[in-house]
């Protein structure tokens, strides 16, 4: 008998995330901390939940430009600061030869 309530628990636990996946799901909430009614403190938190690609499908791709996420990205990364390096050498050897 507990074999089957464990069955069920999980065959249920299983579709309850795949529909959380699916629709995705957002959880809000805002720490405020405020002495005499002064404002110290505000953090606002946003929490999404859903599969990549929904998040995808909502527009959200942030991970793809994350130079720590994505091997793209860094690559573009190193690429851009390879470029911005040798600019900044060829200014210097224009200076460097154009006076002595």
């Amino acid at each position: 008998m507990s074999d089957l309530t464990h069955s069920i628990q999980a065959t249920n636990l299983a579709d309850i995330l795949e529909r959380v996946l699916d629709k995705g799901i957002v959880i809000a909430g805002d720490i405020k901390i405020q002495i005499a009614d002064i404002d110290l403190l505000t953090i606002k938190i946003r929490l999404l939940i859903a599969s990549v690609d929904k998040a995808m499908e909502m527009g959200i791709n942030w991970w793809q430009e994350d130079s720590y996420l994505s091997t793209k990205a860094k690559e573009k990364e190193i690429s851009a600061q390879q470029d911005d390096l040798l600019a900044r050498l060829e200014k210097l050897e224009a200076k460097n030869i154009v006076s002595p």
